[in-house]
């Protein structure tokens, strides 16, 4: 779907470029933009090194044995049944952690390694159980507590105090999760005897 969008998005400029006789302006843009997002993409990768290689220090001096005890209180709360000592709830605070630190690139591998402990523990099928949505939820509207990669990005650009934007990210974020695991929780609990009482098997 995403190349279909760019390449309707490209395909826009340069018909627009053509008919306000401005494709060499398109052409600059194209050309320029090109090695724009390769500087980027380096600068980026610094930073994603540097806190990927933190979050593998993290786990192998057992930090994440304890910050997985500090987010049991809430998993508790927010998912059903999971077995704490298992593989998935290991993987999945972590992923709450690298999110919760902006760290999107390094949250992604624990994510999916939890999405694939957690089809091995509790045997779903071909549908998500109420954990996984719950959890994938929970990773796409994350609590960010500190926005790395948005200040890494500020920086470049020339800011002056990167973190400024802190308390907003962090007030935006907030509502963002707790709406979306509210929404999910409620859709699990009530969705599902909705199907129940139409008469269609689970």
């Amino acid at each position: 779907m995403m190349k279909y969008i760019f390449g309707g998005l490209i395909l826009i400029a340069v018909l627009c470029g053509v008919f306000w006789g401005s494709i060499d302006g398109v052409s600059t843009a194209a050309l320029e933009e090109g090695v724009n997002a390769v500087n980027l993409t380096v600068y980026m990768l610094g930073g994603m090194c540097v806190w990927g290689g933190v979050m593998q220090i993290a786990e192998k001096s057992g930090i994440t044995k304890a910050l997985s005890r500090c987010f049991k209180p809430a998993a508790r709360l927010l998912f059903n049944k999971i077995d704490f000592n298992g593989k998935a709830y290991k993987a999945m605070s972590m992923n709450v952690v690298a999110n919760m630190l902006g760290l999107g690139n390094a949250a992604t591998p624990f994510g999916i390694e939890a999405m694939r402990e957690l089809e091995k523990e509790e045997k779903p099928g071909d549908t998500a159980s109420d954990n996984m949505v719950v959890f994938t939820v929970l990773n796409t509207a994350s609590l960010t507590l500190l926005p790395t990669t948005v200040a890494a990005l500020r920086l470049k650009a020339g800011a002056e105090l990167p973190l400024d934007v802190l308390p907003a990210i962090l007030l935006n974020s907030l509502i963002a999760v707790t709406v979306a695991v509210t929404v999910a929780k409620l859709l699990n609990k009530f969705g599902k005897k909705t199907v129940l009482k139409s008469g269609v098997k689970e």
